[in-house]
């Protein structure tokens, strides 16, 4: 048997171990499933897309300062997330860890949570990736035109539309196909970042650079709220772009040697994503100019465009626009596929509604097709909150991240609350475990909190801040549903459903396996009802 052939049959045995059986085809080299996550963070779009929230929030300074905090914290709750990756790697990912690593009284009702805020929180990154997309191909129109023209939110939600339903398209595709997309992804992403960081110095002209004491030091507070509470609050513009990086746990059962290669694509993702997103702040605050009020409120509608047009003009800009909006638009078929791995798991186990149908491989393409236009249509609909105002859709920023981080948070703090006997995979930070998993669960709660906030303290009906609302909206229904009387998820919900073999199948397979996660747990719960 040949190496190859050798890792194939170990990574079927431990999903079988697991309790599922091999659906997908592994065709995710380890750099493809790194490509998935890093094109998802997608950096010069992704920091595009969220400027606006750290230019009125502390401006240079918090750009260049607020990423570079940001990004640690976020190195952490990727390297806590990818040692339980690197345990148990399968598309449930969030969810089934948290049922296995939580007590039996609380096991169901937390993996449900947690599995429908991964959920929402995929497809409202889905949504508002796409959204970015819309709304920077609007802006090349606008600079097209000589900045006469300015898009509706009518045009705005058509374009979106046109670009959700082009992605769903392309996520049909066989598993090869959507595989061998990611090392272009990879490629387009690091030239454009490359092109920014050396380019934009260069071409800026001499009156619009900034001295290093501005870009370095000052900070201009535009909304009202206290220095430090705004430049806590700029964070959302790093934590919105290193973001989704579970992406790579979502495709696991499609990846070669996923033990591994999961885990490393979450941290080098991060790490290499901090470290050129940093650069390219550092780029964006020496080349930005000093009026940042016009960066914020111009006829282009989008900051980093103006920035952009002031330094390389029209033609310039609309060149380099043309590419910004190319990997955006990558980003978004990467999260697609992402966020309908993740329902096609979750309805796997039957949580989610309409879950038999939901659960169904394509046989032609072998894909769950599916899932793909459930995530497609819940977007779409979840795009609708452009037409109750700009803060409105703005919500769908924060959502992506303020659920994710409850997903994330829940499956960490699981492994070292309860009682569990987990056995770490091969990579595993030994005696840093506890102490990164604190440190990140800790940085997650409170900036989920700080993400409930409005934009300004006087806040009004017209500016509230509607995260809350939507976020809490889903989840106060989700669990509504759990307890429902009769047909409830607490009267059928058990969790993870095995769906290879019979238990005691799947048990003598788990005990063959030192990294099997769920059945080591399974027997501390048998060994505790004894």
């Amino acid at each position: 048997m040949s190496k190859q052939q050798a890792n194939a049959q170990a990574d079927e045995d431990l999903l079988a171990q697991l309790g599922y059986k091999q659906e997908f085809k592994r065709a995710f080299t380890p750099l493809e499933v790194f490509g998935i996550a890093f094109s998802i963070i997608g950096l010069l779009p992704s920091i595009a897309s969220v400027l606006f929230y750290a230019i009125p929030n502390g401006g240079p300074a918090a750009m260049v300062w607020g990423w570079a905090v940001a990004s640690l914290f976020i190195l952490c709750v990727g390297m806590s997330m990818a040692e339980l990756g690197s345990a148990a790697p399968t598309s449930g990912g969030l969810y089934f860890w948290t049922h296995s690593l939580s007590s039996p009284r609380w096991r169901n009702l937390l993996a449900w949570i947690v599995g429908y805020a991964n959920t929402i929180g995929s497809i409202s990154a889905v949504a508002s990736i796409d959204w970015g997309c819309a709304v920077q191909i609007a802006a090349a129109a606008s600079i097209g035109s000589g900045q006469t023209f300015v898009a509706t939110n009518a045009q705005t939600f058509g374009i979106y539309v046109a670009i959700v339903l082009s992605h769903a398209i392309i996520c049909c595709f066989g598993t090869a196909v959507l595989a061998r997309l990611q090392t272009v992804y990879v490629l387009l992403n690091v030239c454009l970042c490359l092109a920014v960081i050396i380019g934009l110095p260069a071409a800026t002209p001499k009156e619009l650079r900034n001295t290093a004491s501005f870009a370095l030091g000052s900070f201009s507070n535009l909304n009202g709220w206290p220095d430090g509470y705004a430049f806590i609050l700029s964070f959302l513009a790093p934590l919105w772009t290193i973001c989704s990086f579970d992406s790579s746990v979502h495709i696991s059962e499609e990846a070669a040697n996923a033990a591994t290669a999961v885990p490393w694509a979450i941290v080098s993702a991060i790490g290499i994503a901090g470290l050129l997103g940093w650069a390219i702040n550092v780029s964006l605050a020496f080349c930005m100019g000093t009026d940042l009020e016009y960066l914020l409120n111009s006829p282009i509608g989008q900051p980093m465009a103006q920035i952009f047009f002031n330094s390389f003009g029209q033609t310039g800009t609309l060149a380099l626009w043309a590419i910004v909006v190319i990997v955006q638009y990558m980003m978004g078929s990467s999260m697609v596929l992402a966020a309908s791995r993740q329902s096609f798991a979750f309805a796997r186990d039957g949580a989610l509604p309409f879950s038999s149908i939901l659960y169904r491989m394509n046989s032609f393409t072998g894909t769950p097709v599916n899932t793909v236009w459930f995530v497609a249509i819940i977007a779409i609909i979840l795009g609708l909150l452009a037409f109750a105002g700009t803060l409105a859709i703005n919500a769908i920023f924060a959502i992506s991240v303020t659920a994710l981080y409850v997903a994330y948070s829940i499956p960490i703090a699981a492994r070292f609350i309860f009682k569990n006997n987990f056995k770490p995979g091969p990579f595993n930070l030994g005696v840093f475990s506890l102490p990164v998993a604190i440190i990140s669960v800790s940085f997650m709660a409170f900036m989920n909190i700080v993400f409930f906030f409005p934009t300004t303290p006087q806040a009004s009906t017209d500016t509230m801040n509607y995260t809350v609302v939507v976020l809490g909206g889903v989840l106060i229904l989700s669990i509504v549903w759990y307890y429902f009387p009769v047909y409830g998820g607490v009267h059928w919900f058990t969790g993870p459903v095995a769906n290879v073999g019979n238990n005691e199948d799947v048990t003598e397979r788990g005990s063959r396996d030192s990294t099997s996660v769920e059945k080591k747990v399974e027997a501390d719960v048998t060994a505790s009802s004894v």
